[in-house]
This record gives C-alpha cells, sequence and structure tokens, in this order.
C-alpha cells in the first residue's frame, strides 16, 4: 500500500474509531448527565488539570519521538517503556501525598480520595504509550479503533450502572480508569509486543533530546490550556464548573476529535516525506483545507443548534451551558489549524521552535484569567478566542518557513468552507429560533436543513476541499472492493 493510500486509510479508520467513540461518549454522556448533577462533574473538572499535567510528564514526548524516528529499534522501544513506567509511578506516589493539599487548595474535602484513586490511570497509562506509538507508525488505526471502541462501550455501561445505582461522582472516577485498563490490556493482547530488559542510555538521550522540548512545550500548553478549569474551580462553583466544562465537551466532540484524527494521521506520513519540500506541501495544504472545511461545518452547526441540542440531550439543568457552548465553538473552529500547523514543527524536528512560541503565546493567557476572575467566566471566555486568534498568526508563520504553505494561503483555501459554514449556521440559528415546535423536533429540523445547505453550498461554490474528501472517500471505497474481490 503507498503512502498516499496509507494516508487515507489511516484518515477513514482514525475517522470511524473516533465517530463511534464520540457516538458511544455522547450516549454515556446523555445518561450520565440525566442522573448526576452539575456539581458532580465540576469535581471531577476541579482535578482534571493534575491529572493531565501528569500525563504530560509521563509521555514525556518519546511517544512522537519513537513516531518519528526513521528506524526504532527493540533497544529505543525498550528504554521507552521502562522510562514512562517509572516516571507513571513517581507520579502516582506524588499526587497521592499531595492530595491533601489540593483538596484544601479547593476547599473541598471530598476531592481528596477522588485524587488518589484516579491517580492509579497514571500507572496504567505509562504500560500504552509505546504500544500506542507502534500502532501509529504503522498506520494501524483499524486496530487502534476496534480497542478504543471495546473499552468505551464497557467502561460506559459499568460508569452508568454505578450511577443508576446512586455511586455518584465515583461512576465518573471509575468510568476513566476502567477506560483505560481495558484499553492498555487490549493493546498488550493484540499488539503483542514485548520489551526486553533493557535501558540504553545512548537510547534516552536521543530520543530524550528530541522529545524533552515537547515535554516542556506539552507542560506549558497543557498547564495554560486547563488553567482555566483551575481558576473556575477556585473562584466559582463547582457547578459553574460543571456548566463550563459540559460546554466543552460538547465543543470538544467534533473539534478535538477531528484534530487528533488529522494529526494522528498526518504525523507519521509527514514524516515520511519531511525532507521533500514540495511533497510536504502538498501534504499539508490539503490536510489544512479538508480539516477545515469539516471542522467549520461542524462548529457554525453546533453553535447554531445549540439551545436545542443541549436542552435534548441533558436537560433544562444544563441550560447555562448554551451560551458558553455558542461562544466556545469559535476557539473550536481555530484549534486544529493550530494544531495542525504545531504538527508539522515536530514533523520537521523544531520542537524547539514550537516550546519557544508556546512559551510566549501563553503569556497572553494571564491577563485572560485576570479580567475573568474580575468580570465573569464570559467574559474569560471571549479572551480565549482572542488567544486562538494570536496562536494561529504565531504557529502558522513559524510552520511557513518549513513548509512554505503562508498564514495567506491558509485563510485563502479555507475562505470557501468559512463561508459555507458560516452560511449555514445562520440559516439554521434563525430556523431555530423562530420554531415553535418541540426542541427535539426542531434539532432533526436543523440537522437535515444543514446537511443539505453545506451540500448545495459546496457544489455551487466548486469546494475543492469538499471534492477532495469525496474522491478519497471513493477511492477507499473501490480499493476495499478491490482488496475483497483479490481474496
Amino acid at each position: 500500500m503507498g503512502l498516499k493510500e496509507q494516508a487515507i486509510s489511516g484518515v477513514l479508520w482514525n475517522s470511524v474509531g473516533k465517530l463511534l467513540g464520540m457516538g458511544i461518549e455522547i450516549i454515556v454522556g446523555i445518561i450520565l448527565a440525566r442522573i448526576l448533577t452539575p456539581k458532580e462533574f465540576g469535581l471531577i473538572g476541579t482535578i482534571t488539570v493534575i491529572i493531565t499535567l501528569s500525563q504530560v510528564f509521563i509521555n514525556s514526548g518519546f511517544s512522537q519521538a519513537l513516531i518519528r524516528k526513521q528506524n526504532c529499534t527493540q533497544e529505543d522501544y525498550s528504554t521507552a517503556f521502562f522510562f514512562n513506567l517509572a516516571i507513571g509511578i513517581i507520579f502516582f506516589v506524588i499526587l497521592f501525598l499531595a492530595s491533601g493539599f489540593i483538596s484544601r487548595f479547593y476547599n473541598k474535602p471530598e476531592l481528596k480520595p477522588l485524587v488518589q484513586v484516579l491517580g492509579i490511570g497514571l500507572i496504567i497509562s505509562s504500560f500504552t504509550l509505546v504500544q500506542s506509538a507502534k500502532l501509529i507508525r504503522r498506520i494501524d488505526f483499524k486496530l487502534q479503533t476496534k480497542i478504543s471502541v471495546i473499552a468505551s462501550i464497557i467502561s460506559g455501561f459499568i460508569a452508568v450502572i454505578m450511577a443508576v445505582k446512586g455511586i455518584g461522582v465515583w461512576s465518573l472516577v471509575v468510568k476513566t480508569l476502567f477506560n483505560q485498563a481495558i484499553n492498555s490490556i487490549l493493546l498488550w493482547y493484540w499488539n503483542r509486543w514485548k520489551p526486553d530488559l533493557v535501558f540504553s542510555v545512548a537510547s534516552f538521550k536521543e530520543l530524550f533530546s528530541f522529545g524533552s522540548k515537547l515535554l516542556l512545550s506539552g507542560l506549558i500548553g497543557t498547564f495554560f490550556n486547563n488553567i482555566y478549569y483551575i481558576v473556575i474551580g477556585k473562584y466559582f462553583t463547582a457547578a459553574d464548573l460543571g456548566f463550563y466544562t459540559r460546554a466543552e465537551l460538547f465543543k470538544n466532540l467534533p473539534s478535538q476529535n477531528i484534530s487528533d484524527i488529522m494529526t494522528n494521521v498526518s504525523y507519521p506520513v509527514l514524516s515520511k516525506v519531511q525532507d521533500d519540500p514540495a511533497q510536504l506541501k502538498i501534504g499539508f495544504q490539503r490536510i489544512i483545507s479538508a480539516t477545515f472545511f469539516i471542522v467549520a461545518v461542524l462548529m457554525f452547526g453546533m453553535a447554531a443548534v445549540a439551545d436545542n441540542l443541549v436542552i435534548t440531550l441533558v436537560g433544562e439543568q444544563w441550560r447555562q451551558s448554551v451560551f458558553y457552548l455558542q461562544l466556545l465553538c469559535f476557539t473550536g473552529l481555530l484549534y486544529p489549524l493550530n494544531s495542525i500547523n504545531v504538527n508539522l514543527l515536530n514533523v520537521v524536528g523544531r520542537s524547539d521552535l514550537y516550546m519557544k512560541k508556546q512559551l510566549i503565546l501563553q503569556l497572553t493567557t494571564i491577563p485572560v484569567i485576570i479580567v475573568g476572575v474580575t468580570y465573569g467566566i464570559i467574559v474569560m471566555i471571549i479572551g480565549i478566542s482572542i488567544n486562538s486568534v494570536i496562536g494561529l498568526i504565531i504557529y502558522t508563520n513559524s510552520a511557513y518557513r518549513f513548509s512554505g504553505y503562508s498564514l495567506k494561503e491558509q485563510i485563502i483555501d479555507i475562505m470557501p468552507s468559512l463561508i459555507i459554514g458560516g452560511t449555514m449556521g445562520l440559516i439554521v440559528f434563525y430556523v431555530g429560533y423562530f420554531s415553535k415546535i418541540k426542541p427535539i423536533t426542531t434539532l432533526f429540523l436543523q440537522v437535515g436543513l444543514g446537511f443539505t445547505i453545506v451540500i448545495i453550498l459546496s457544489i455551487i461554490l466548486k469546494n475543492e476541499a469538499f471534492y477532495f474528501l469525496i474522491r478519497s472517500l471513493n477511492q477507499q471505497i473501490l480499493m476495499r472492493f478491490k482488496h475483497r474481490g483479490k481474496s
């Protein structure tokens, strides 16, 4: 299978996995949101940043370093595995001992046992990083899809049963840990890779020289991206944080998942052509255009149907999340573009440049936090959106040095998708605004209308991203038929 076919197959299988995962998460999330309260979701959101930062330390950039390296040896994999495992254990102990301080900082005693138990997930995650990296190197997203779907179904089912039984916030904790544990077990069972009892200092230095820069930039980015959880959890109520996290969850379902799909596939694919500037730019350009088309449609559409979506899926108790969601959709629109431009810097081995730009960008978060604490969560979200625009300018200009794909060119390429998504969103919003029928009926009407408008406008404007996606899908279908015919 050629590189192009591998990329298309990877995108499709990764898309299938993400869509199935999204579907399962939506169903489980709807059920849990109707059983649990915004306060209980807020408690988990309060400690999310701590767990996420610890995960960044465990990875240490080794996963990306293994994927990028042209010829990885068993020694490389084993070294990365044992280092990740050691860091996972260390950070579990640190979190366990610091749980009392964390609960006192937020003035929420119930957080202490939650932090201690959730910390177990750090050890579990340290077992899976090398296994996942090997699959990504092979662009084998079919197996990853299979594993993630199974893990999501089982962990979601257990969480719902526990919530129904009145276990409360612990159902969310168990859902997270079971998902990680099942994912890890199945990766080890089906991937069939085992480490050797070896730790190479030379291999460690080589991987860490690249990964350390990603570690530092990852820590900076993760801390500042999640610092709003800390601020809201500290200066507002747990329920307020619950509303915010619910809105962000809805936003992330399309935005972050689409971004993950494209970066997971594009990283190993673009790494193979990193020494061919012409092919690198062509591949990068297609990824940007196709990704933005999908995200623009989904983000404008979600902002337009936010009211009916939230009320229909999780109920009136979550209405405060609606306006938060509509504002966050703008950051969701730009997130994939920022992520893909950053991804290119890692592809060409300039993780140091990403680290520097990341530090500069995150300094602008400080005034956003100050204004947010003073004037409220809505003003804070507006500030987050402004930071996303600044980030796009910074990261695009940096990536241009290596891809030759400037910010101006990117804007020109995404403009048709922006027009299509914006026009569709405006029409769909006013349909919902003037509708007098039930929210669920209006929601289905809006979705169907939006889908139709996007297709019509894409054909009228001859949007290249739309036709590229159609051609790629048709090509993959034909490949599947040919493969079955030969077998």
